[in-house]
């Protein structure tokens, strides 16, 4: 209750499979209603409600649309006025976006209010009556995004100058261009026929500008270029015509289409996203000026339409509209799970990842981890039985560890693991991952499973959902602190969405589309011929025979590369028993291939299989920078992806935030450098993939400061591909690695540390365990010089031999250093007879 006080209401049981509560309310004020099952809460649980009183001549309102919402799902309110006049009152809702209001008089002293808000987020909802504030207004509404689907789609529409600058080779150039007003942003080079210099950007203000450009760091001669725009040249959103039905009202399984006239708005892109109950199919075509643009939701219900250009919404985006037909019959099962907190491990303190993986053996298994100083190990794998498997490491330092788990040398599905030793701070869904299987691929009425990592999260609620066909039986069981398994079955085949949420926020790559094979049928019984495991190479073409095992019917498939993109893939019959599948690949690295029979996946579809050699190795990738800490709005930022020893890959950057930005990636000695410019203040979050795979850390959370440059909006999506080449790091003989030690830790223990018989070997030894990395140095000075001969040889796990002998009688000196400090007891006395 708003005091903070308990109450229970009356269960009844309805004798129906359904029950009612009955509650008779004591306070005024927001109550929060929590069901449990199991001792687990239910789908929705709390729920929260406002409650007031209605007394002679008040004003009041109730209803859970001054308390909590979905997205793009109304939301509504009711005013009761029974002794006043209802003409008088004025409601508002203010929040991430415009939200409109609709207000409809009951005829019966009420008002029912209803809005749609179309992202979510905080919303302030005020209702006055005579311009003074009701009762508890302005009321403060949560609104998630609780089933959204999102669709995006951008359409580039540029200014490009000409510079008189002959440069063959535009891969090590890169360029910025400053506004008037001190705005900085990066902007694609390229190289123009006539063999000029071509610099493609986004005019924001009218005025004399300059371009910076770069190669391989150094300025190019004859920068800064100067160029002039005029104001007929600037995007203005506000100048573009909209016409057609389709931001009105929408209809299912069928395009709704409307256009853009952009031919007097200046340059600009295009920014076209649809969000709602289910995924879109969207559509642009630009015809000189002229944008159809047109979208294909599946579901019924209200949907928002977010149409910019040049980085600001169109007069009366974003569109609320309410999409009317036939659904998919779509079910969706959701359970929440309260995780806490993983343990902290501290130097010393043996850590360990324990995981399930179905379908593998011990024997192909294998597992490194690599420390904050970037010195690799080889971690211990052990097999716990039914495919359970640990991996552990004692850590000799704090900060973040990466471990790495191959199964037959790829990595499994959420390796490379980011593992924090010490106290860890940075919380969120973002640092939530999930792998598996079960994820990829399944079959109906049997277990698919998967794992989630949610040790680097922190405290929280997890939601998982499962949506399709049929209703999913959803189980999650605890495997260590921070990793849990989870195990669902569907009932129909077809195609399903697992989406993971942590504290209502979605996590990593989540939706996850999942294949689900029938239980009997046709395609089970086809088979995809021999996959040779070495030997196919890139831009060559490759053939598979699918055995058809007396199926009939018909097979289509479909590549999809490293990167994401869908390669060409021709499948036709062979004879009545067999198919062939032909592509040619276009990549290095793992490449999925969907094959379907009759609109259904067949057994172990998608196929994974290796094009070239594949050396490229996540957990070797590094990023550092300002770019991934704190930034401000409308400044030029930057960040560092070391690629050195990591082979060559198809490296991915994606930045979604509150505002697209303006980015580009240059090849420099260490790796490469992406340079972006946020526009908008608020959270941005920093993908980085290689060949597929997250680097540890990512995505980064990187907060914004400032004011906003272009109109903010609730998600907006960056980004850049780059085909990496090899690079291996280059120290100087002088450069040493960064090393963290702690000397005091040390002991050292041995008859040699105090006296010492001559032309003999003498030894004792040093322990540096608990000390961390570094490099030991030990001397040896007598009475007539250095020590003829010592030997230090390390014997494993940072315990180190040390052997001498000396010819000379008399006092001398040992001194032991790990790095620039003496180890306790040093220097050493020692009597020589």
């Amino acid at each position: 209750m708003p005091s903070g006080k308990y109450d229970k209401p009356v269960v009844i049981d309805n004798h129906d499979g359904t029950v009612s509560f009955k509650y008779d309310p004591k306070e005024i004020g927001t109550h929060e209603l929590q069901i449990r099952f199991n001792d687990e809460p239910i789908q929705g649980s709390p729920y929260k409600f406002h409650i007031d009183s209605i007394g002679n001549g008040l004003i009041t309102a109730y209803g859970s649309g001054l308390v909590q919402g979905v997205a793009g799902e109304p939301c509504c309110i009711t005013i009761s006025n029974k002794n006043n006049a209802i003409g008088k009152i004025d409601v508002s809702v203010n929040g991430p976006l415009r939200t409109e209001v609709t207000c409809h008089d009951n005829k019966d002293g009420t008002m029912t209010i209803t809005y749609v808000p179309p992202s979510p987020g905080e919303y302030k909802v005020s209702i006055k009556a005579g311009n003074q504030h009701i009762r508890g207004s302005p009321f403060t509404t949560k609104v998630t995004a609780e089933g959204r689907k999102r669709s995006q789609i951008t359409i580039g529409h540029s200014s490009e100058v000409s510079l008189e600058v002959q440069e063959k080779d535009v891969k090590c150039l890169n360029a910025s261009i400053v506004a008037p007003s001190g705005l900085e942003e990066p902007c694609f080079v390229k190289k123009r026929q006539d063999g000029s210099l071509g610099i493609s950007f986004t005019p924001r203000e009218e005025g004399e500008h300059l371009i910076h450009v770069k190669k391989l760091g150094k300025i190019l001669a004859g920068s800064p270029f100067k160029i002039n725009v005029l104001a007929k040249d600037i995007g203005n959103a506000s100048k573009v015509k909209v016409t057609g039905n389709g931001l009105k009202e929408g209809k299912t399984q069928q395009e709704n289409q409307f256009i853009l006239h952009t031919s007097d708005a200046g340059f600009g892109g295009i920014n076209f996203s649809v969000e709602g109950r289910s995924a879109a199919e969207l559509k642009c075509e630009d015809k000189d000026g002229v944008i159809i643009c047109s979208y294909k939701p599946t579901e019924p219900g209200y949907y928002v339409v977010n149409v910019k250009f040049a980085d600001h919404h169109i007069p009366g985006s974003p569109f609320t509209v309410k999409v009317t037909g036939p659904g998919s019959n779509i079910i969706r099962e959701t359970i929440k799970k309260k995780i806490d907190q993983a343990p902290v491990v501290d130097i010393g303190q043996e850590a360990s990842l324990i995981f399930r993986l179905p379908g593998t053996n011990a024997f192909d298994m294998a597992a490194k981890v690599t420390n904050p100083t970037g010195v690799t190990d080889d971690a211990v794998i052990t097999d716990k039985e039914d495919c359970l498997y640990g991996v552990y490491f004692t850590p000799k330092e704090p900060g973040i560890h990466t471990i790495s788990v191959r199964c037959k040398d790829i990595h499994i599905p959420g390796s490379p693991f980011q593992f924090t030793v010490g106290a860890n701070t940075n919380f969120g869904a973002h640092k939530v991952h999930a792998g598996g299987l079960g994820l990829e691929r399944g079959g109906a009425n049997e277990p698919c499973e998967f794992n989630l990592y949610t040790k680097e999260a922190g405290p929280g609620i997890l939601g998982i959902s499962v949506e399709g066909k049929s209703r999913a039986e959803i189980n999650v069981k605890d495997v260590s602190p921070g990793v849990y398994s989870v195990i669902y079955k569907v009932g129909e085949p077809g195609e399903y969405r697992v989406g993971i949420k942590f504290n209502d926020e979605p996590i990593p790559d989540s939706p996850f589309k999942v294949y689900m094979l029938p239980e009997v049928g046709e395609a089970r019984k086809i088979e995809l011929g021999h996959i040779p495991d070495a030997g196919l190479q890139v831009n060559k073409p490759i053939a598979f025979t699918i055995q058809m095992n007396g199926a009939k019917g018909l097979i289509d498939g479909k590549v999809i590369s490293p990167s994401g993109t869908e390669d060409d893939c021709f499948v036709s019959p062979i004879d009545e028993d067999s198919w062939a599948l032909r592509f040619i690949p276009h990549e290095n690295g793992i490449h999925q291939i969907h094959l379907r029979h009759n609109g259904t996946h067949i057994p172990q579809s998608p196929f994974r299989i290796v094009i070239g050699h594949d050396d490229a190795d996540p957990a070797a990738v590094q990023a550092s920078g300002n770019g991934l800490k704190e930034i401000k709005s409308g400044i030029k930022t930057d960040f560092l992806i070391n690629t050195c020893n990591a082979g060559a890959g198809q490296l991915a950057v994606t930045i979604d935030g509150p505002s697209k930005v303006s980015m580009d990636c240059t090849e420099v000695v260490e790796g490469y450098k992406v340079r972006y410019t946020p526009l908008a203040p608020g959270d941005y979050f920093v993908t980085i993939k290689y060949n597929g795979y997250h680097i540890v850390g990512s995505p980064f959370k990187v907060p914004c400061t400032g004011t906003a440059v272009a109109e903010p909006g609730s998600h907006e999506t960056s980004s850049v591909v780059v085909e990496t080449v090899t690079k291996q790091s280059k120290h100087k003989g002088d450069q040493l690695p960064r090393f963290r030690s702690n000397p005091a830790k040390i002991t050292s223990k041995g008859p040699g540390l105090k006296k010492a018989i001559t032309h003999k070997m003498n030894s004792f030894q040093i322990n540096c365990q608990d000390a961390g990395n570094n490099i030991l140095f030990v001397s040896l000075y007598g009475p007539k010089g250095p020590c003829d001969e010592i030997h230090v040889k390390h014997t494993g796990r940072s315990i180190y031999n040390i052997t001498y002998m000396v010819k000379d009688r008399g006092e001398h000196i040992l001194i032991a250093k790990y790095g620039t400090d003496h180890i306790p007891g040093s220097p050493f006395k020692v009597e020589c007879t």
